[in-house]
């Protein structure tokens, strides 16, 4: 955030005005009686301390500051599957053959996965695949350096050997365990109840 020598947040500050009326007191209201007034006398710098932003400079930072934002917006994302050969692994072939889709929202993908931790212990669970994406780099799962696990932060989470069990809701998938049916995940987004019953 862009802060003027006040220390005042310009990008909280949508006009010029605002600006400056962030610089106006309850005092200088009382006195003033009148806000465009205090407005001249901040913007011709006869208040406070320090430098006040000519209307130029604060047009020119907040320019900057959107075509900041423009950039940040415009550059795509590097997949972490990207150049990678997964031929032989299935597995990370279809991770890889989703993860655009799944980045960027037309696709949501719950993983099942079941297998022996890094103490022997063996756990499964269902993975947001979106989810993960976002919280972590998906690149050492790809180039093999790391074992895709389900943890106790995902949708569900098992550990036969320790019978600890959880479940969590994420912004994809609301967790349904209270059903005769068993374990259901509702898509937030299209509604649909997914009945996952191995």
């Amino acid at each position: 955030m862009e802060d003027d020598e006040h220390g005042h947040d310009i990008h909280n500050c949508a006009t010029y005005e605002d600006y400056l009326d962030g610089h106006i007191t309850e005092t200088d209201k009382f006195y003033l009686e009148d806000e465009d007034l205090a407005r001249q006398l901040i913007e011709l710098g006869y208040r406070g301390s320090g430098e006040t932003l000519k209307r130029e400079e604060f047009d020119a930072r907040k320019r900057a500051e959107r075509e900041k934002h423009v950039q940040k917006a415009a550059a795509p994302k590097q997949l972490a599957s990207a150049g990678k050969d997964l031929s032989s692994f299935p597995f990370l072939q279809a991770l890889a053959n989703r993860e655009e889709l799944v980045r960027n929202g037309k696709l949501t993908t719950i993983l099942f996965i079941r297998d022996r931790n890094s103490k022997g212990q063996e756990v499964s669970g269902y993975i947001d695949f979106a989810a993960r994406l976002k919280q972590e780099d998906f690149e050492p799962y790809f180039d093999g350096k790391k074992k895709l696990l389900p943890r106790p932060s995902d949708l569900s989470y098992y550990n036969w050997e320790s019978q600890t069990s959880t479940s969590n809701s994420s912004a994809n998938f609301q967790v349904i365990t209270d059903n005769e049916t068993g374990l259901l995940f509702k898509n937030k987004r299209d509604r649909k109840v997914i009945n996952v019953d191995p």
